[in-house]
């Protein structure tokens, strides 16, 4: 474990005595993909094929591309803009989550600790400030390619809190006064997270809110989700000013999750059933 470390960070000096002379800036796009395996769905009127219908537009949903526009102590994490495709057919079906918009926007400063994300959540604009989120890597010697970069795995892992325990708990007791229970939470466990991080692009930084490892984190695994980058450019000729996100009302991040659980409350029926809109 020494020795790699040892390694690594030998090669991150080497490559970073290279771009003192230039101003050192990228961009990385990123494919965002959720399994759905495991998510359970129970209710009162939904036959197979519904069921089959709403997992499909489920998926479509959390398949995403990314962008990260970063420097040497910057970066601007977005989705990419796109219009909804029209559904063909009288028995088309869709399914919509109403709340956070895709316009969101997730600034890091890995020198100043600090984390702004710009959100848009059902209808209101959000400027979410922070500090950078600790994240505990044990460094693994474990190596593999992605495209043409040499990539070192990291894990991070997040213990079962009280709170976590509580909502488990809270959302049993809902469940079993509804008459309908779309979705089923699992019962809490700790949670794994997976990177690998690249030591030939030296800068701290990754998608969402991933960073804190000596090379730009390339792939990250969690919870069911892969976060897998498909392109680099580095230094290009065209390039893109990082700027602090500055639209919406400013607020802590537990300010947010308490907006968040209040606007849940209004979306949660008397018999503890979160309404979700389905279109035909």
């Amino acid at each position: 474990m020494n020795r790699l470390i040892i390694t690594v960070a030998l090669f991150v000096l080497v490559l970073s005595s290279k771009m003192v002379a230039q101003e050192f800036h990228g961009m990385a796009v990123y494919e965002s993909k959720t399994d759905l395996k495991d998510m359970k769905i129970e209710s009162e009127g939904i036959n197979d094929e519904m069921n089959k219908q709403i997992m499909e537009s489920m998926k479509k949903q959390f398949e995403k591309k990314f962008f990260l526009d970063f420097n040497k102590y910057e970066s601007v994490y977005y989705e990419e803009q796109k219009l909804d495709a029209p559904t063909a057919g009288s028995t088309g079906f869709s399914m919509s989550f109403s709340g956070s918009g895709d316009g969101s926007k997730t600034y890091k400063n890995v020198k100043e600790k600090m984390q702004i994300e710009e959100e848009d959540f059902f209808g209101k604009e959000f400027l979410i400030t922070d500090s950078l989120k600790v994240w505990n890597w044990q460094l693994q010697s474990e190596t593999k390619k992605i495209g043409n970069y040499t990539c070192y795995k990291a894990i991070h892992v997040d213990p079962v809190t009280e709170e976590d325990i509580k909502q488990y708990e809270d959302f049993k007791k809902q469940q079993e006064a509804a008459k309908t229970a779309f979705f089923v939470m699992d019962e809490p466990k700790e949670r794994v997270t997976t990177v690998w991080y690249t030591p030939e692009i030296p800068v701290s930084q990754g998608p969402g809110e991933f960073w804190g490892l000596p090379g730009l984190i390339l792939e990250a695994n969690y919870d069911n989700t892969t976060i897998l980058c498909s392109k680099v450019v580095l230094n290009p000729k065209d390039k893109t000013e990082i700027k602090k996100p500055k639209k919406g009302k400013k607020v802590t991040k537990k300010e947010h999750e308490s907006l968040i659980a209040k606007q849940m409350e209004q979306m949660t029926d008397k018999d503890g059933a979160i309404r979700i809109e389905i279109h035909r």
